[in-house]
């Protein structure tokens, strides 16, 4: 065990933050150059039957699902320290959460990585979409909204005899230790959504390997930021372990919602002094600047704007539709779909199948009104 001093944590915390920056400001890159969008792939589907950007995706998970259980194979992290270790699954909060997002991200033309990357290339529409999303987020953590939300949804739950998580129920069934039930389950989930992304051979270009894996390893090499390299055993302060620069105290990975949210806050509220920057605040930033640089350097940085009132409408629905529902499932399309997911979390799975089905609906929807 290593014992550090006040200022060495204090050290560390700035390489966390450091580096969470830089692999951040590699995905800003990715998403803007690969266009890569999660309602994206949905409507490409549902609209022309083509999965291409939906293997984007798929490809992703299945990388940093990989890379998340060799880690916890290894014993160098575990799920059980992250955001979605819990005894209870919400099931409600998490499918209706889920399909607000949903609903939300088709209304706004984007879920919220994707609308930090379009406002990066010069779109004012995301800033509106942002905007409303943070407003929204924090009403459904600390206002209005929380109140309901803790008191209604989040009381219809179900007990997990195993654990949240696919490995503990595959180290249950099977008698494995923790370790070798989450290495297995990694591989298992991995190899099958590597068996569908290969059998497209459009899907077989540089570009589209690059955007999925890519992603896909920089969630795995932010897991490793947060879970090893920021880990202390003991704190100096409060001799407990702690997962230094997070504002849960635990292992984080990408997620986008509530940090819109909790920078709004800090610009809000920045004198009473308990503000700090956190991992995902960190990550935030460094995808807009990411972004930015790449749209520079592409020429693709253009000033958008509304065409109409209903255009705003859309978009201010969407925004704080994505707010609500991003909370309630615990994280929005990267922090649920790509983060959640690599640890094979059963409550992600179920805020994941609730975007789906939410953006199915809208997307059907705005067909019909076409």
């Amino acid at each position: 065990m290593v014992l550090y001093s006040v200022d060495e944590v204090q050290q560390l915390v700035y390489q966390v933050q450091g580096a969470s920056f830089a692999l951040s400001l590699m995905v800003g890159v990715l998403i803007h150059r690969g266009h890569f969008c999660t309602m994206g792939a949905i409507s490409d589907w549902v609209v022309m039957r083509d999965a291409t950007r939906l293997r984007q995706w798929a490809l992703a998970v299945a990388v940093a699902t990989a890379g998340f259980g060799l880690m916890a194979w290894l014993g160098w992290i575990s799920p059980l320290n992250t955001i979605y270790a819990s005894s209870q699954l919400v099931w409600l909060s998490a499918l209706s959460g889920g399909a607000m997002f949903g609903i939300g991200m088709v209304l706004a033309s984007g879920c919220s990585s994707k609308s930090l990357v379009r406002l990066a290339a010069g779109n004012l529409k995301s800033l509106v979409v942002l905007l409303a999303m943070a407003v929204s987020a924090l009403a459904a953590m600390r206002g209005f909204t929380a109140v309901w939300r803790v008191h209604g949804l989040d009381t219809v739950a179900i007990d997990l005899p195993y654990g949240p998580f696919v490995g503990q129920w595959l180290s249950a069934f099977w008698a494995l230790d923790l370790r070798t039930g989450l290495g297995i389950s990694a591989a298992l989930v991995s190899l099958l959504l590597l068996g569908w992304i290969v059998q497209d051979r459009r899907f077989h270009s540089v570009f589209n390997w690059v955007t999925g894996a890519g992603l896909g390893l920089l969630a795995v090499a932010l897991w490793w930021v947060s879970g090893v390299m920021g880990f202390v055993s003991e704190h100096p302060q409060t001799l407990e372990p702690v997962f230094l620069a997070t504002q849960s105290g635990r292992m984080e990975a990408f997620s986008f919602t509530a940090p819109v949210g909790f920078w709004l806050d800090a610009l809000l509220y920045y004198s009473d002094g308990s503000k700090r920057l956190t991992l995902g605040m960190v990550t935030v930033a460094g995808v807009l600047v990411g972004a930015c640089l790449s749209a520079l350097q592409q020429g693709s940085f253009r000033w958008e704007g509304f065409t109409d009132r209903a255009d705003l409408v859309r978009h201010l629905v969407g925004g704080a539709l994505m707010g609500t529902g991003g909370v309630l499932a615990m994280g929005c399309t990267l922090g649920q779909g790509l983060s959640g997911l690599s640890t094979l979390s059963l409550g992600s799975l179920l805020s994941v199948l609730g975007i789906f089905a939410g953006a199915w609906a809208a997307l059907h929807w705005q067909m019909r009104e076409a």
